[in-house]
């Protein structure tokens, strides 16, 4: 089977493809500073999109999410974005955590796996 590699960098790719399964490294809001968690979520999710689509799918395929909080007393601002996104009847498996992100900026962190 073949691996693609999507928007892959030194350190990264944001996203592999692997026969029929897409895996996305977390993704963070491109311009976090001063956005709440609702919008730093939109804008993950967007992004989310985005790189399912080039890898050939969508959300509706998304088979596993990993949401990291830096705050989980924010977890319904975080819901606020996710629940009118996500795809009814086609919800993921989904863990949610509390993490200390890479900067204080950022407040939310998705990755994402998805069927082809």
């Amino acid at each position: 089977m073949s691996i693609t590699r999507i928007e892959m960098g030194p350190r990264m790719s944001q996203a592999v493809a692997h026969g029929s399964t897409v895996y996305l490294a977390g993704q963070v809001a491109d311009d976090p500073k001063g956005k709440t968690v609702t919008e730093q979520t939109a804008q993950i999710l967007g992004q989310i999109d985005r790189l399912l689509a080039a890898a050939g799918t969508d959300k509706t395929k998304i088979l596993m999410a990993t949401i990291y909080l830096a705050d989980i007393a924010t977890f319904a601002e975080m819901n606020a974005a996710w629940e009118p996104w996500v795809a009814a009847g086609n919800t993921p498996a989904r863990a949610t955590v509390e993490a200390k992100l890479v900067t204080p900026d950022y407040r939310v962190e998705i990755a994402v796996i998805a069927a082809r």
